[in-house]
């Protein structure tokens, strides 16, 4: 059983995204690992081979997520030909932001000048959160709350990635099984994405959110857990990570929730013409698309140059995706998101043309 969405007056307008100049080769990091490398007698090359990320790019350590979000969410209002003054909600949904308090959104409202009447918020939830914010702003414009949104986030991998080196090579104790739960902290990188929703009326493309689904599977939720170090600084932040363990379930949970998702779109897997999934490693990716029973030919990825970006990371891979090679009218578009908790979000968009 899954959470059925269903949307009539739902466009998706626009979307963007922005990239840190800074890039890091799988190799540097590695490099940096040499004295765990050394002592375990690891050979160089194994995190790449594991995970085919040959490098991920990173924000610098200062940068506030707030400042790339507005500079991103800019560039989506601006692509929408959307003034600004309509936005009736703004949704940050990555999971780094500013501070605890008060919500991210409510810089990146002050810095893009919305309106004092647009709802402002932030969404948590790990690597799913833009695309929750997405149902919400969907729900609001279906109801006839609000007539476009903006849905936007920035991830900077750089904290937990150096977090991570750090404690391997400090511990002397780990060994080869130890360390495992760490590997998956080291494919994560940087990058930051918007979506602009409108009401169909307002479209000038036309491209409809049809729907989709959404499925929890939180008897999994401690696969994957990442938070700061107790009894060290603010800056120690690590992630433990069942990697086989969160693949193995969120594959599952995902094949359970694709059934519903073509039932509630009234789609069949052969009539799918493009797809674009959470970004995570070649072997999350490849059992994948073997369990849903699809084509990898018709996804795009990013997560060999970009590793994973966490809740960014699929809207901004349409984002490029589109960029590179638009989808042609009438085109069946997937989003497959999967993210630790386990939670599924999958939504169907159809590619047409504003009528």
């Amino acid at each position: 059983m899954v959470l059925q969405l269903h949307y009539n007056r739902v466009c998706i307008e626009a979307w963007a995204y922005t990239l840190p100049d800074e890039i890091v080769s799988t190799e540097q990091i590695e490099s940096r690992l040499s004295p765990l490398y050394d002592r375990l007698k690891l050979p160089l090359g194994r995190l790449e081979l594991m995970t085919g990320i040959r490098e991920r790019r990173f924000f610098s350590a200062t940068e506030r997520p707030s400042r790339i979000s507005a500079i991103t969410g800019r560039k989506a209002i601006a692509t929408a030909s959307v003034a600004p003054a309509a936005i009736g909600a703004l949704i940050h949904g990555s999971v780094c932001r500013d501070c605890l308090e008060p919500a991210t959104a409510c810089a990146v409202h002050r810095q893009l000048d919305l309106p004092p009447t647009c709802a402002v918020y932030d969404v948590s939830n790990a690597c799913l959160g833009l695309l929750n914010g997405i149902v919400q702003a969907a729900n609001m414009i279906e109801l006839g709350q609000i007539k476009a949104a903006l849905v936007v986030g920035t991830e900077n991998g750089r904290q937990l990635v150096e977090s991570t080196i750090a404690a391997l090579n400090a511990d002397l104790s780990l060994d080869r099984k130890q360390i495992k739960t760490a590997f998956a902290s080291l494919t994560i990188g940087a990058s930051s994405a918007a979506v602009v929703l409108v009401d169909r009326r307002l479209s000038r493309r036309g491209h409809r959110l049809l729907g989709g689904v959404m499925l929890a599977r939180t008897d999994h939720c401690d696969l994957c857990r990442g938070d700061h170090v107790a009894g060290a600084t603010e800056k120690a932040l690590l992630m433990e990570t069942d990697s086989e363990a969160l693949l193995r379930e969120g594959i599952a949970a995902a094949a359970s929730a694709f059934d519903g998702f073509l039932d509630a779109l009234s789609w069949r897997r052969d009539t799918i013409n493009r797809t674009f999934c959470h970004q995570v490693g070649k072997a999350h990716h490849r059992l994948l698309f073997e369990s849903l029973k699809l084509d990898p030919s018709i996804d795009f990825a990013t997560y060999p140059t970009l590793g994973n970006t966490g809740a960014v990371a699929l809207p901004m891979t349409v984002a490029r995706g589109i960029e590179q090679a638009p989808p042609r009218q009438g085109d069946r578009v997937a989003l497959l998101g999967i993210g630790s908790g386990i939670n599924v979000v999958m939504l169907g968009l159809d590619w047409g043309t504003a009528q």
